[in-house]
């Protein structure tokens, strides 16, 4: 069950999603630069939940032959670099709204990622993808009309028979997954929703048709 300030939080960026998208994007922008006024605010290297939260994502995909990784959401890279870290073969591709949270990913990944600030709502992260990673990011793009098109969007950055894979809490997953679900050009392939860490989540994954978007 959600906390009072989650609540909020929620309620705060179901409202800007009343903007139009790009209006929204750059809203977004300038809110995520501002939170990164300090590195690593949500603690992603250092928190245990967050590790394991990582590991869990990480083994739903398993073994596979990925040339091209994105990581949508990316903030300052540390999933991403272990997805990188994970897949040594495999070009990948961080992403975030924040070009501060970008800059510091860059920095750190020592070539093993690349990072760009791009609003994946209005911007192409750059041709398609084998594998793409979306986590706790769906919720920022607020009511319903919105997360239909990030749904949307995440689908059309996958290469034909890529694989998606969305992390977000249980059980406020089940509506923001519900439009991958229901979207005929995608299989889902699993669901694992992992109560043992004190904040529930679950991790989906999906395949896309192999005739492409």
């Amino acid at each position: 069950m959600r906390t009072l300030p989650d609540r909020l939080h929620r309620t705060f960026f179901r409202t800007m999603s009343l903007l139009p998208a790009g209006g929204q994007g750059r809203f977004l922008q300038r809110y995520f630069d501002w939170f990164h006024r300090r590195p690593d605010p949500w603690r992603h290297s250092v928190d245990p939940y967050e590790a394991a939260k990582y590991d869990t994502t990480l083994r739903s995909v398993g073994g596979g032959d990925f040339r091209r990784i994105l990581d949508v959401g990316c903030s300052e890279g540390t999933f991403t670099l272990l997805a990188a870290d994970a897949y040594p073969g495999a070009d990948v591709v961080g992403v975030d709204v924040s070009q501060r949270a970008v800059a510091r990913a860059a920095a750190r990944a020592g070539g093993r990622a690349a990072f760009a600030a791009a609003d994946f709502l209005n911007q192409d992260p750059g041709g398609r993808f084998d594998l793409v990673f979306c986590a706790e990011t769906l919720y920022y793009v607020g009511r319903e009309e919105r997360l239909r098109l990030a749904s949307e969007r995440l689908r059309s950055f996958l290469a034909p028979r890529g694989t998606l894979v969305v992390t977000h809490p249980w059980p406020e997953a089940r509506r923001l997954h519900r439009f991958l679900d229901g979207d005929p050009m995608l299989s889902k392939i699993g669901e694992h929703v992992d109560a043992g860490h004190g904040r529930p989540f679950a991790v989906s994954s999906y395949r896309l048709a192999g005739a492409g978007v």
